[in-house]
């Protein structure tokens, strides 16, 4: 499960110069799949707080929703922040339609070569449209993306703990938790330029 604080732009970047256009905050949780024996990364549940997000994830597949996210953010000096460094600890929150539907600790404990799998491989997802008029989809496909670009900072790795919460209108709690194995966090940039048509489903 993934919280991120996220700042975003076209390619005319105009869009920095009024923030409330650029940024929004997500949580969203990733699983492992494969398509013909490729392994994929999927994100089966995903919340957003800005109306941009949700559109962009229409054209990529994510099954995006409106949530409240929050994540305890890095900076230079300590007075009211946590340090990138051993000990340094940060929480996050997930609610929707008026409930907690998750949060999270992570303590970093040292440096990491990874961020974990979510990185490492493209994300396969489906683009879904319904019939207007009756059963089945007037378009069904199914699709590969990954980053154009990316450029990350030092990945740290750490303890964590992550709690999920029920909700009369939300399935997060429907995904067991076995084992948590660590957390990490890191910064990064990413391109984002389309992606792949696995293959037509809409006949």
């Amino acid at each position: 499960m993934i919280w991120a604080d996220w700042q975003s732009c076209s390619s005319s970047r105009k869009e920095l110069l009024d923030p409330v256009q650029s940024q929004y905050k997500e949580a969203f949780v990733v699983v492992r799949c494969s398509y013909k024996g490729q392994t994929f990364s999927r994100c089966v549940f995903i919340w957003v707080d800005k109306d941009f997000a949700i559109g962009r994830g229409l054209h990529q597949g994510y099954p995006k929703k409106l949530g409240s996210m929050w994540q305890t953010r890095p900076h230079a000096f300590p007075q009211a922040s946590p340090s990138i460094a051993p000990g340094g600890m940060f929480g996050a929150s997930l609610a929707a339609g008026d409930r907690r539907l998750a949060d999270a600790v992570v303590t970093l404990r040292e440096e990491s070569p990874t961020n974990g799998f979510v990185n490492a491989n493209k994300m396969a997802h489906h683009r879904v449209f319904p019939n207007i008029d009756g059963p089945g989809d007037a378009f069904s496909e199914l699709i590969s993306s990954g980053a154009a670009e990316f450029e990350g900072g030092q990945a740290w790795t750490g303890d964590a703990e992550l709690n999920l919460y029920d909700s009369p209108n939300e399935e997060l709690t429907s995904l067991p938790v076995q084992e948590v194995i660590g957390g990490y966090f890191q910064q990064i940039g990413v391109k984002w330029n389309g992606g792949t048509s696995l293959e037509r489903l809409d006949g």
